[in-house]
């Protein structure tokens, strides 16, 4: 092995390397994400849980679109909808439908976060614990579900499951970026459904009753419904039956705070100025060598 480097230490001078060196009994395929099932194999992995009701829905997910990798994201969510998260076999399954190279897929799957790669419970709870949120108590709620979820004085980790993966009121936890709610802030979602205005006790009540194999409804959106049928909706499919579908997927998105701004301008005559036509656009510096 060769001789490692030294730590970068903080200060003025640049160093060449940014990096420490693997120690020699560092392990590292434990600490990367190859141990994923079949990556270290040439075996190509078993996709016969995409049955030909799936394949029937790949198939139409890529007529949908010119070009079929444009269909990757939405039959990602479709694999979920069968696994409950993106395995290895997904990802072959994905790449051998679009005639990509598993790595294009895997690229993608691990990019968003919305892709699982380790099986997701009944119930995702996604804990928004971006700025405003988290100073109006969204940490505090994360840290009190983390706690209440977890056994043996352990608590649950980001992405971890509480309960049998998949199982009847197992739930995952996440810390989620901006859920673009922070007029309604501290939120969290569970399915992508929003419950607004949270506080940690509320929050213990709604998990306590996820496991119990209630689905309380949103405060806004759709009707609750599991991790599987919500990725099977986000991949694009939805009940034939009219009034089957507005049952499923209709509810009012917008709140009171929402549409206060709006409310305001409209009740004291505010506009916002017309833009003139004959406006130039601003000239921009031309680039100059070495900048």
């Amino acid at each position: 092995m060769t001789d490692t480097t030294p730590t970068p230490e903080p200060g003025p001078r640049q160093s060449w390397e940014t990096h420490a060196a693997a120690s020699g009994d560092t392990d590292v395929v434990a600490i990367s994400p190859v141990r994923e099932e079949g990556m270290l194999t040439d075996e190509r992995p078993d996709t016969s849980v995409f049955g030909p009701d799936v394949v029937a829905r790949a198939r139409e997910l890529i007529a949908r679109y010119p070009q079929s990798r444009s269909a990757l994201l939405p039959m990602l969510h479709l694999v979920q909808s069968v696994q409950g998260y993106v395995s290895q076999a997904g990802v072959t399954f994905c790449a051998e439908q679009l005639d990509l190279s598993e790595a294009e897929v895997s690229a993608v799957v691990t990019f968003y976060t919305m892709y699982k790669r380790k099986p997701c419970g009944e119930h995702l709870v996604s804990v928004c614990t971006n700025t405003l949120c988290a100073a109006l108590g969204g940490d505090a709620i994360y840290r009190r579900l983390a706690e209440h979820l977890g056994e043996d004085g352990r608590p649950v980790g980001h992405e971890e499951v509480a309960g049998a993966p998949g199982e009847p009121g197992s739930i995952m936890l996440e810390h989620a970026e901006c859920l673009a709610a922070c007029d309604l802030a501290p939120v969290l979602q569970v399915n992508y459904e929003y419950y607004d205005k949270q506080t940690p006790d509320s929050a213990v009540e709604l998990v306590d009753a996820l496991r119990r194999g209630e689905k309380p409804a949103p405060t806004r959106g759709a009707p609750l419904t599991d991790f599987k049928a919500a990725e099977l909706q986000l991949a694009g499919f939805f009940p034939e039956d009219d009034a089957t579908y507005r049952a499923a997927v209709d509810g009012p998105s917008q709140a009171v705070e929402t549409l206060r701004g709006a409310q305001l301008a409209a009740d004291r005559g505010w506009t916002a100025p017309a833009m003139a036509d004959d406006v130039p656009l601003p000239a921009l510096d031309s680039k100059k060598e070495g900048r």
